[in-house]
């Protein structure tokens, strides 16, 4: 059991330091201008024209959603090839040494 837990808080951390680290935010935050823009037209069509009030709630929470989206899809892609290059070098460095055995 604890050795679960152990390797649950080293995979947490691991992604918490990729979803501020390696570009993670700058990309996400571009992704989140572009595509929060777009929804925001598309959803506050009434406030951007002038004939309603912008809900100034949904607009922050519009821009979140793709913020942490993009965050998301990027720390597990680099979580998943972290995990492909420990197996392959396991796969050689097995081989490796079975070899000179």
């Amino acid at each position: 059991m604890s050795r679960m837990l152990y390797q649950l808080a080293r995979r947490s951390r691991e992604a918490g330091e990729l979803a501020v680290s390696h570009g993670t935010p700058r990309r996400a935050a571009k992704l989140a201008v572009v595509v929060g823009t777009l929804l925001v037209v598309i959803n506050q069509w009434e406030a951007v024209t002038g004939t309603a009030s912008m809900d100034w709630l949904k607009v922050v929470l519009t821009y979140c959603v793709p913020y942490l989206v993009a965050t998301y899809t990027s720390v597990s892609k680099d979580l998943h090839s972290r995990r492909q290059t420990v197996a392959a070098e396991l796969e050689v460095y097995g081989k490796v040494r079975n070899s000179e055995v």
